[in-house]
């Protein structure tokens, strides 16, 4: 790919959470050079990922640190990146976008953002937040026809819309073996909300493990208690199994792990609308996508409407197996039929177009002052920024702490990460619940 150096292109991703550090790295990794350099920069926060969520996610980085979003754009115009890859939540997204606008670098870095998995919600919002930046990947060309289409219909430039897909789609194919017979339920975080919903899900999922001894079932985890990803957990899934009537029979297990492993061993991949869905069929693996809480946008489900994978637990436990549609996978950049290793080729090409040019216009989001001032400036100002992308004062980097210091300061923000996320998690829903009698 071509650079506006003699060397590998300097890369630099900056996430949120451990699921968007597996997509902007493994995009970075996509559309760059292989050789090329690539710095990591987790941004401070709620969901800052462990150190066991980045060794579960497996994907490495030539250096890698937490920060700011201004400690990034101080990095970002000090230590000259040619591509940074944007691998966060919409409002922060625009956030650094203004802010490296505002940097006003004599040769700014390309400036690439998308999403990491399925789109079911917020989709003008999210999308709005993201214009701006050279490249908005598409996971699939039905994303990209509904991206352009949120653009158009603001009357916003919609040439940086991509198609490409999911960067961490592969594992060999299914194959059937023989004495072995495992259904794997993919949780999300956020999906279902409330307990009851979770505690039916959990319920159900036992009682099948339970019609079918012989049949291995395992409940696949995100995080441990305490830990966040992308979304928030506020009722885990490990917590209402121990509560659960009746304890657990032996041929059900909860796992944690990297998604691609747990998949090696499935017969049947079940789940409400997770990404995880999509990794499973890439590998033509059954997936089923429940019903049983209604097909709604809330849960996510109606975005597989017309795959033919919508089920119910109760046609499960008859030994129902979902046929996927054919045209809705190839639409959905599931790449079932092979194509996948050509999905990244218009990226590569855009990418290598923008590294080779002497200069880039500058950075015009479709937020401005002008256009959304009763939004935007509060979406600035949680990152510290002026209206105009400067940093607010005060919030620019002191020298790095060293030593002693250094100590302290983390044991501080780790206890009030801590107690943040025990905010959450416990004090949280039993004001909620207080509220509701």
């Amino acid at each position: 790919m071509p650079s506006r150096t003699s060397q590998a292109p300097r890369v630099a991703v900056l996430a949120d959470s451990d699921t968007r550090w597996k997509w902007g790295a493994l995009t970075a990794r996509r559309i760059a050079e292989d050789e090329a350099e690539l710095t990591g920069f987790l941004l401070r926060g709620r969901a800052t990922p462990t150190a066991r969520q980045l060794a579960e996610v497996g994907v490495d980085a030539d250096e890698l640190r937490e920060v700011t979003g201004v400690e990034f754009l101080h990095a970002t115009r000090d230590e000259g990146y040619d591509l940074v890859v944007l691998a966060l939540v919409g409002g922060a997204v625009q956030a650094m976008l203004h802010g490296l606008a505002a940097l006003r670098l004599p040769r700014r870095p390309v400036l690439v953002t998308g999403y990491v998995g399925v789109v079911y919600e917020k989709l003008a919002d999210g999308l709005l937040l993201r214009h701006g930046a050279d490249v908005v990947l598409a996971n699939s060309r039905h994303d990209a026809d509904r991206f352009r289409a949120v653009y158009e219909g603001v009357g916003a430039d919609a040439s940086s819309v991509t198609e490409a897909a999911l960067p961490f789609l592969g594992g060999a194919p299914y194959a059937r073996q023989e004495g072995r017979d495992t259904v794997v339920f993919a949780v999300q975080p956020s999906v279902p909300e409330s307990r009851a919903d979770r505690t039916y899900l959990l319920r159900r999922l036992v009682e099948h493990a339970r019609l079918h001894p012989s049949r291995e079932v395992l409940l696949k985890l995100r995080s441990k208690p305490g830990e966040h990803t992308t979304h928030l957990e506020e009722v885990p899934y490990q917590k209402l199994a121990d509560r659960l009537p009746g304890g657990l029979p032996p041929n059900f297990s909860l796992v944690y792990g990297h998604m691609g492993e747990v998949l090696d061993r499935t017969d049947l991949l079940v789940t409400v609308s997770s990404t995880a869905a999509l990794e499973a069929l890439h590998r033509r693996i059954p997936t089923a996508v429940l019903t049983d809480l209604g097909v709604r946008e809330a849960l996510g489900n109606h975005h597989f409407l017309g795959s033919g994978l919508l089920t119910s637990w109760d046609r499960l436990d008859g030994g129902h197996r979902p046929e996927p549609d054919e045209e809705w996978l190839a639409r959905q950049g599931v790449a079932a039929d092979g194509a996948y290793e050509t999905a990244f080729e218009e990226a590569r090409k855009r990418v290598a177009e923008l590294l080779s040019q002497p200069e880039l216009p500058p950075v015009t989001p479709y937020y401005t002052p002008a256009t959304a001032p009763g939004y935007l400036p509060g979406i600035l100002a949680r990152h510290r920024l002026a209206a105009d992308g400067t940093p607010l004062a005060g919030a620019a980097p002191a020298a790095e702490v060293t030593g002693v210091r250094r100590v302290v300061r983390d044991a501080v923000r780790g206890a009030a990460r801590g107690a943040y996320r025990h905010g959450v998690q416990r004090v949280a829903p039993v004001i909620r619940r207080m509220g509701e009698l």
